[in-house]
């Protein structure tokens, strides 16, 4: 199983670089998706996992200036990280992509599905396309869905079903849960399941849309 994902996540890393280059200076301070997080200090957290960073003592004293909150601490570490220029940051992550680093307990799904959301929290607010090939869309998408903490999506998205539509196809390439139907990208239920709901509810079809609008508040996300 692992190998597959490995390739998966070098063709997002490779992908994100060249949607990244070239990116005009000022564009780099746009805010993303991410609460707090511009597109370059995303980029710096894409680039921080290859590079074995953040290192346990500097997010031991991380966690410490932020009494324990473990976001606070992620949020600072990727910020300082981000000081590097953009064009660095870009070079990093190509020459990382093939790489197989990552956090002890993490699994490799993980990384791409960080990939995969992350590259959305980039794209939408630059208003780049991101499309996410079916195979990355599975994957990450059916890792979502079964994890508990930090997204819990299948607890606050229970009573719809949810499908996903093809990279280059209305076929369905994955579906989740039982109730009135939301249908989209791959991209957009992946923001959908994250949190990041004001994002991605104006891309969503079918009845269950209505039904997830009333229930969950649009807040952005901090993951």
């Amino acid at each position: 199983m692992d190998e597959p994902v490995w390739h998966l996540i070098r063709d997002e890393r490779l992908s994100l670089a060249q949607m990244l280059e070239g990116l005009p200076e000022e564009r780099w301070a746009t805010r993303s998706l991410c609460e707090e997080w511009s597109v370059r200090d995303v980029l710096a957290h894409l680039v921080m996992t290859p590079a074995g960073e953040p290192r346990p003592w500097t997010m031991t004293k991380a966690l410490l200036r932020a009494r324990g909150r473990l976001w606070t601490a992620g949020r600072d570490v990727a910020v300082t990280y981000a000081r590097r220029s953009p064009g660095e940051l870009v070079s990093s992550l190509r020459a990382s992509a093939e790489l197989r680093t990552k956090p002890v307990f993490v699994v490799s799904q993980n990384i791409l599905l960080d990939l995969v959301v992350h590259g959305q929290d980039i794209a939408v607010p630059l208003a780049l396309p991101r499309p996410v090939p079916d195979a990355a869309a599975v994957l990450s998408l059916q890792r979502i869905w079964a994890m508990g903490w930090p997204f819990r999506a299948r607890r606050r998205l229970a009573g719809v079903r949810l499908e996903c539509q093809g990279d280059a196809t209305p076929e369905l390439v994955w579906e989740a849960g039982s109730g009135p139907q939301v249908r989209g990208s791959a991209g957009d239920l992946a923001l959908l399941m994250t949190g990041r709901i004001r994002a991605a509810l104006p891309h969503l079809v079918g009845p269950g849309v209505e039904m997830i609008a009333a229930r969950l508040h649009p807040a952005g996300a901090s993951y």
